[in-house]
């Protein structure tokens, strides 16, 4: 009996290079040893996990996890959509002020670097078109309309996982996490539905093939310990959410209150060509799991979704924020390790049964 597992992406970066990029900027060539040295470390402390696919830990994503592709464009504001979480603060999206739009950099820059330290299956983390479609501002950019927007839009996204692919990455995972704060912004669904069409424009792009290799996240987002929308049901966005044109969807469950009735609803929608990876540790508690916990959890799920489509991830990256020090890089490993642990000692009561 074998079930994967995979992490999300973020690992907190270390304090001295946080420290450095907030003297110096975060584009400082000066940095560049610091920032490597992080990648050769994330990647080495992931191997020690055991983990079978791992990540660069996002050390090197301008900024965060959202805006790294755009961060920098000469063409964009510092004052666009407002991303309010539970804590109190706020982070923002940059705001598109011309065409047009082109991504300043490609995730698979990321993997150029990463393959170099590594033998390990690597998995790359882009972000989503709908998550970009937010920077178009609703007035409008006289002489760029929002369609030819969208059109630059989905061909630097369709890019942006074609390079990755073809480098080699093992899965390229799109970060939906605007999915439940879609709901949250607008009750009625119809964002939620623009969202889900436009990123099956971007999917549709893929064959069937190259669909198995591509995932969507998704999470009540996470950031100092908080989140945005975990006040959110579920069940407003879970029948929409399995409606994407993807073959993996890593699904935040760890943090929920009601873990069981999540799983009866993915029952429900998941369908025969789609693989689910349930959260089992959940980086915004600062306790640490046991491999027995994560074994419960993955066994309940199992319950639920045939193992056959089944997988364990985090709930979410450990820091998608690069000033995020609310988690140390202590406590991610330590919380990756049971996962991993868990997982295999699920697999083999799953086998032995």
């Amino acid at each position: 009996m074998h079930i994967p597992t995979e992490p999300i992406g973020s690992i907190p970066r270390p304090l001295e290079l946080i420290e450095a990029v907030h003297r110096g900027g975060e584009d400082s060539a000066a940095l560049d040893a610091m920032y490597n040295e992080a990648i050769r470390d994330t990647l080495a402390r992931f191997e020690e996990t055991g983990s079978p696919v791992i990540t660069d830990g996002e050390q090197r994503k301008y900024h965060n996890f959202w805006t790294y592709c755009v961060h920098g464009l000469p063409n964009t504001s510092p004052d666009g959509f407002k991303i309010p979480f539970a804590a109190g603060h706020v982070r923002r999206m940059p705001r598109l002020t011309g065409g047009p739009f082109r991504y300043m950099r490609y995730a698979d820059s990321y993997l150029d670097v990463a393959m170099r330290h590594t033998n390990v299956a690597l998995k790359q983390a882009v972000i989503s078109p709908s998550a970009l479609s937010l920077m178009y501002p609703a007035e409008g950019i006289e002489g760029y309309t929002r369609e030819q927007f969208l059109d630059d839009l989905l061909g630097e996204h369709e890019t942006e996982i074609r390079r990755c692919l073809d480098k080699g990455a093992h899965k390229v995972q799109i970060d939906f996490t605007e999915g439940r704060l879609a709901m949250k912004i607008d009750p009625s669904g119809e964002l939620l539905s623009s969202f889900i069409d436009l990123n099956n424009l971007a999917l549709n792009r893929f064959s069937a093939e190259d669909r198995q290799r591509i995932g969507v996240h998704t999470c009540p987002g996470g950031d100092r310990d908080s989140t945005h929308s975990a006040d959110v049901d579920y069940a407003e966005l879970l029948p929409s959410l399995f409606e994407l044109r993807a073959g993996n969807f890593y699904i935040a469950l760890a943090c929920e209150k009601d873990p069981e009735r999540v799983l009866k609803i993915i029952s429900q929608y998941i369908k025969p060509d789609q693989r689910v990876f349930v959260g089992v540790v959940a980086p915004i508690q600062s306790e640490i799991e046991t491999p027995e916990l994560v074994c419960e959890r993955v066994l309940r799920a199992a319950k639920y979704i045939p193992v056959s489509q089944l997988g364990t991830t985090d709930d979410c990256g450990f820091s998608p924020f690069c000033d995020d020090i609310s988690t140390s890089r202590e406590t991610a490993f330590a919380k990756i390790r049971a996962r991993v642990q868990g997982t295999a000692l699920a697999a083999s009561r799953l086998g032995a049964e």
